[in-house]
C-alpha cells in the first residue's frame, strides 16, 4: 500500500468555504504554518477550512448526483446534465475534481488534512480532549475526500501523508492502490475517528455539522456497502485493468463476507442513531388533519424540517433557496403572472419516476391486480376515494390514483393537491396543480416551465411561498445521511450476506409504516401476482433497491446507487426522458406522451476520466478503464 500524496507540501494554501458560519473563517495575514499552529485561535481558522471543500450537497452545480442520472430532467444546460446525456471527455472532463484546479479540490484537502495532523500536537493553548476532537474530525473529512474520489475514479493513490518540495520529480509521479487497498485504508481512518468522535453534537447553534460518531459509522458503512456491491466484488468486466505488475484494481474475486461487514457496520451506525437520539421523522401539526395528509408530510418533512430528529448529517450551506425555486410548483391561483415568475419551476421529473412509486397496497402497479396498470394512461376523474390526494371532479389520468402516500408527497402533478402554508389549518380545501399550457402551474415562458409535468415537492418546504414579486423560501438543512438510508442500507446488506431473515424485514417495514404501508411479507402476499417474490434472495433484492429507489428519490442517492449495483448501464443507456404536452391546454392533448430526449451510459463511464493532461503529466498514472 502506497501511503503517499502527489500533492506537493505547500506553504501557501487556498481556503474554500461551504457551511455555517464556524466554518466561514478565513486564517487572515498568516504566513508560514510555525504561525498557523502557533496557537488555537490561528489552528481554529485553518481547521474550519478542512470542512469548507465539501461539496455543496444541494447545490445542482456542486452535487452532481442531483441532475447526472435519470430522476430530473430539465431544458437547463447544466454540466450534470450533459453528463447525464454521455458527453463525458477525458480531454476536459465533466465534473472533474482531479486536478487541483477542481471545484471541490479533494486532493487539496487531503494535503490540508495531512497538514493539519502532523501541525496539531504543535499548539500549546489546548486541552488534550479538544485536539483529539479536532484530530477525530481531520481523520473523518480525510476519510470522506478518500471515499469522494473512489466512487467517482475507482482505484486512486491513497494520499496518507505529503511529500516535501525537496523530493525529486519521481516521487510524485504515483500509481493507483488497488480498490480494496483504499477501502481498507478510509475504514481505518473511520475507526479512529469514531472513538474521538462525539456521540452526538451539544451546541447545536454552534457546531451542526460537524461530525459525530453516527456519521463516521454512517460513512463506514456506506464505504463498505459500496465496496461489497458488484461494481467492485468480482466483477470480471475490469479484469484487463491493471497496474504495472499485473494485479487487477478491482479483486477479480468475489467475497461474500464484504456483504456481511457492510451489515455489520451499517447496524452500528444504527446503533449509535439511536444512541443520539435519532428517529424515523413523524411529522405534527397543531390542527386537526386527516391521516392522509399527516402520513404525506411525514416524508416531506424527514427533508424539509430543519435539523429533524431524522436526520443524521446535514448541511446547511448552500441554502435551499436554489433548489426549492427549481422544485415549486405555482400553485395559487391568486398570484399575479409577475409573481408567479419568481420562482424557475423547471426542476422536472420524468414519467418512469413516477412510474416508480408503489399502488395504494405498497407493491408495484403491474404486480397489483387491483390496480388497472394497463389503462394507466386513461383520463378519469378525481374522486371520494382519493378526496385528500387529488382535486374531487378534476379530469386527470389513473396514474395519479390510488398510490402510495410518497408519490403523493414527493411529486406535484396535474390534479395532485399540495399541502402548504396557504391552506395549513385546513386540508380539505388545498390548492391544486393544474400543469396544463394555461393553467397555474403551466407553462409562462419558455425558461420558466416544467417539461415533463411533474415537480419533486418533497424538496420543498411546505412554508415556502410566492408572494407580492417575491418567492419566500423556508430553507432546511440538506439530509445528506438519514436514518431511513442507513435502515434500507442495513436490509440491503444482511439481504446480500444472509437472504431474506426477520431482521431485513424489520428494517424495510419500518420505513415503509411510516408511509402507510404494510411490511414486505404481508403486501406481497396479500395484493402482488407475484407472492413469493420475497422469499428469495434475488427478489428481496429487487424489492429493496425499489424501495431505496422511491424513499431516497431526488435526494441524490440514486445517481450512486445505480452505479454500484451495476445497472447504470441498463437504466441509464438510451432511456428516454418522457412528460406530457407542457405545450397544450386540455386533458386530452396534455396527457400525450412526449420525449424530452435521453440519458445515455456506458461501461466505460462507471469512472471518471482523468483529463489528459494530468496523464500526461504523470506517465505512472493509468487512465480509467474504457477512456
Amino acid at each position: 500500500m502506497k501511503k503517499i500524496n502527489k500533492i506537493i507540501y505547500s506553504i501557501m494554501f487556498l481556503c474554500v468555504f461551504s457551511c455555517e458560519s464556524y466554518i466561514d473563517i478565513v486564517p487572515d495575514n498568516v504566513a508560514t504554518f510555525d504561525l498557523v499552529f502557533n496557537n488555537r485561535a490561528n489552528a481554529k481558522k485553518f481547521f474550519f477550512t478542512l470542512y469548507g471543500y465539501l461539496p455543496e450537497f444541494s447545490d445542482v452545480n456542486g452535487n452532481v448526483a442531483l441532475v447526472g442520472g435519470d430522476e430530473i430532467w430539465t431544458h437547463q444546460t447544466w454540466t450534470a446534465m450533459q453528463l447525464s446525456q454521455g458527453q463525458q471527455s477525458k480531454a476536459n472532463p465533466l465534473f472533474d475534481d482531479w486536478g487541483d484546479g477542481s471545484r471541490h479540490k479533494p486532493h487539496i484537502a487531503l494535503r490540508d488534512c495531512n497538514i493539519f495532523l502532523n501541525r496539531i500536537n504543535d499548539v500549546r493553548d489546548m486541552t488534550t480532549d479538544e485536539k483529539d476532537r479536532w484530530i477525530a474530525e481531520a481523520k473523518f473529512l480525510k476519510a470522506y475526500y478518500h471515499y469522494h474520489l473512489l466512487r467517482m475514479y475507482g482505484p486512486i493513490p491513497i494520499i496518507d501523508e505529503n511529500i516535501d518540495v525537496s523530493e525529486d520529480v519521481l516521487s510524485v509521479r504515483v500509481e493507483r492502490d488497488p480498490v480494496d487497498d483504499v477501502v481498507n485504508y478510509i475504514v481505518s481512518l473511520l475507526d479512529e475517528s469514531i472513538e474521538d468522535l462525539p456521540a452526538q453534537i451539544v451546541l447545536e447553534g454552534e457546531e451542526l455539522g460537524r461530525a459525530t460518531k453516527p456519521i463516521a459509522a454512517m460513512l463506514k458503512a456506506k464505504v463498505l456497502a459500496f465496496s461489497a456491491s458488484p461494481l467492485l466484488n468480482g466483477n470480471s468486466v475490469y479484469a484487463s485493468w491493471t497496474n504495472n505488475a499485473g494485479t487487477p484494481y478491482i479483486n477479480q474475486t468475489f467475497d461474500s463476507n464484504k456483504w456481511q461487514l457492510a451489515a455489520d457496520a451499517s447496524k452500528e451506525a444504527i446503533d449509535y442513531a439511536h444512541q443520539a437520539g435519532n428517529t424515523l421523522y413523524k411529522f405534527t401539526s397543531a390542527y386537526s388533519l386527516s391521516n392522509e395528509t399527516m402520513t404525506k408530510m411525514n416524508l416531506r418533512g424527514a427533508i424539509t424540517d430543519r435539523w429533524n430528529e431524522e436526520i443524521i448529517w446535514g448541511q446547511a450551506y448552500p441554502t435551499t433557496n436554489g433548489i426549492q425555486g427549481f422544485s415549486f410548483a405555482r400553485i395559487d391561483p391568486d398570484v399575479s403572472a409577475e409573481s408567479a415568475g419568481q420562482v424557475n419551476s423547471f426542476y422536472s421529473a420524468p414519467l418512469h419516476m413516477a412510474e416508480m412509486f408503489y399502488s395504494k397496497n405498497g407493491v408495484p402497479m403491474d404486480e397489483d391486480p387491483a390496480y388497472n396498470f394497463g389503462a394507466r394512461y386513461d383520463l378519469v376523474t378525481g374522486d371520494d376515494a382519493n378526496k385528500f390526494y387529488v382535486k374531487e371532479g378534476y379530469e386527470t389520468i389513473g396514474l395519479h390514483l390510488n398510490r402510495e402516500s410518497r408519490f403523493y408527497a414527493s411529486l406535484a402533478g396535474d390534479g395532485i393537491l399540495s399541502y402548504d402554508v396557504n391552506n395549513e389549518a385546513d386540508d380539505t380545501d388545498l390548492f391544486t396543480v393544474d400543469a396544463k399550457n394555461g393553467g397555474v402551474s403551466g407553462y409562462i415562458n419558455d425558461r420558466q416551465f416544467n417539461q415533463t409535468g411533474y415537480w419533486p415537492k418533497k424538496l420543498v418546504h411546505y412554508k415556502s411561498a410566492i408572494g407580492n414579486n417575491t418567492f419566500t423560501a423556508e430553507n432546511y438543512s440538506w439530509p445528506v445521511y438519514r436514518l431511513a438510508d442507513i435502515y434500507l442500507l442495513y436490509a440491503e446488506c444482511l439481504n446480500e450476506a444472509v437472504g431474506p431473515s426477520p431482521q431485513v424485514f424489520e428494517y424495510v417495514d419500518m420505513v415503509r409504516k411510516r408511509s402507510g404501508l404494510e411490511g414486505v411479507e404481508a403486501a406481497w402476499s396479500a395484493y402482488s401476482t407475484n407472492p413469493a417474490k420475497p422469499t428469495t434472495k434475488e427478489g428481496l433484492r429487487d424489492i429493496i433497491h425499489q424501495e431505496r429507489g422511491i424513499e431516497l428519490a431526488f435526494e441524490g442517492q440514486r445517481f450512486w446507487d445505480l452505479r454500484r449495483w451495476f445497472k447504470a448501464h441498463v437504466e441509464l443507456n438510451s432511456t428516454p426522458m418522457n412528460g406530457w404536452s407542457y405545450s397544450d391546454a386540455t386533458p386530452t392533448n396534455f396527457y400525450q406522451i412526449n420525449n424530452y430526449g435521453a440519458t445515455e451510459f456506458s461501461i466505460k463511464d462507471y469512472f471518471w476520466p482523468i483529463s489528459e493532461a494530468d496523464i500526461l503529466a504523470n506517465p505512472n498514472l493509468d487512465q480509467a478503464f474504457g477512456w
